[in-house]
């Protein structure tokens, strides 16, 4: 049975299509949220809590929580109790919290840079400082980690660390190795790591999403991931996250921070979602299928891309966003941004949205339908030829 169904979302009050005027004739691969359905056993779930007429306030129920910890023991193998999570709305709601809770202004926080750029409104409105570890790509464009530059900002400079695995925009599914190195030096300086694994189950055929706190209870090492189903399920507007503590010390100061920003109450809609995408089968069916569906369209773009211009392209391990570098185009990103909105009406993230490294860089949304994604690389393609002689 096949549970990918690409839909049209044009003057739906989409973010995504409809932040441009005029849109009947605009490809925008942008916006980290797909033109796919949701899977239908979560939309029937929603209907059918839709139908009972009072929206008040809700308490999330123990099927919640069994749902989230029965769905990471038995699809990632981490183990977490119950009193570990922490239900919010969104996961930069979650790690917002877990900044203010763990910090105090002035305090460095340490990114694997470029990275995503909602990260650094996070540090800047707690009033920390970021902290840059460059990734560094090797010659097949695969970004690593510079253990050696990591582990001297953690020595001369401290602080905590806050990971995206996987990796936005790097598309990085961080190994357990690379994980284990992580824990090791962040134990041996003290530093606190926040985990946000927003996009866990989007992973390409031959990788393995592994989750941080798998590995980091090996050891005496005091950490938080912040996860949701939003991406997997397409459920964003839902609005529900979870925070994973187990020091009970700072699982408070968390909660407690998450009533600060006042982002404590959820919806009937996101739990109930949840609930449905990690017990029905064929959610389950559907992250299959929607992970192929993806590294479909990533074989699709590559091929065009590598065919009529010059462009590296960074290998898809993980989400459904492509990266890749085109500075041979002579552009500032954020002016190839405006260039390719204005005259080829397609829209990609510029690079440096995500830190200075993402200079001469674009992020393409490759979760819309084949036809829209081929259409939206073929102007890229265009402008692309215009430009380099």
């Amino acid at each position: 049975m096949n549970h990918i169904h690409f839909i049209n979302r044009r003057n739906t009050d989409c973010y995504k299509w409809d932040s441009v005027k005029n849109n009947a004739d605009f490809v925008p691969l942008w916006v980290a949220d797909m033109d796919i359905a949701t899977p239908e056993p979560i939309v029937k779930t929603i209907v059918n809590r839709a139908q009972h007429p009072a929206y008040g306030y809700v308490k999330v129920p123990k099927r919640y929580y069994d749902a989230v910890t029965q769905w990471f023991d038995t699809q990632h193998g981490w183990k977490i109790n119950s009193e570990d999570i922490i239900y919010t709305t969104g996961v930069i709601p979650a790690v917002s919290a877990v900044i203010k809770a763990v910090t105090k202004p002035g305090d460095n926080v340490i990114l694997f840079t470029p990275v995503y750029n909602h990260f650094y409104s996070s540090i800047r409105n707690n009033e920390c400082k970021m902290v840059s570890c460059p990734l560094i790509a090797d010659d097949s464009n695969v970004y690593h980690i510079d253990f050696e530059a990591f582990e001297n900002i953690c020595k001369t400079q401290g602080g905590i660390l806050l990971l995206c695995n996987p990796h936005n925009p790097t598309s990085r599914v961080f190994t357990p190795e690379e994980l284990d190195k992580i824990v090791q030096i962040c134990l041996k300086y003290n530093i606190f790591v926040i985990s946000d694994e927003i996009h866990c189950e989007i992973v390409m055929p031959g990788f393995e999403y592994t989750p941080f706190g798998k590995i980091a209870d090996k050891y005496p090492l005091k950490y938080a991931v912040c996860n949701s189903p939003s991406k997997t399920f397409n459920t964003a507007s839902l609005q529900i996250a979870n925070i994973i503590c187990k020091d009970s010390e700072i699982r408070a100061k968390i909660d407690r921070a998450i009533n600060i920003n006042e982002c404590c109450d959820v919806n009937p809609f996101g739990f109930e979602a949840l609930i449905t995408g990690y017990t029905n089968a064929d959610c389950k069916e559907y992250i299959k299928q929607l992970n192929q569906t993806i590294f479909n369209h990533y074989e699709m773009a590559k091929q065009l891309l590598e065919t009529q211009t010059s462009v590296k392209i960074t290998p898809l391990e993980g989400t459904y966003l492509m990266w890749i570098k085109c500075s041979e185009i002579g552009r500032k990103a954020f002016e190839m941004e405006k260039e390719l909105i204005t005259k080829y009406k397609v829209w990609l993230n510029p690079g440096t949205l995500y830190g200075e490294e993402g200079e001469g860089y674009m992020r393409i949304n490759l979760a819309t339908s084949p036809k829209l994604l081929k259409e939206g690389i073929s102007r890229f393609i265009n402008y692309y030829k215009d430009l380099v002689k």
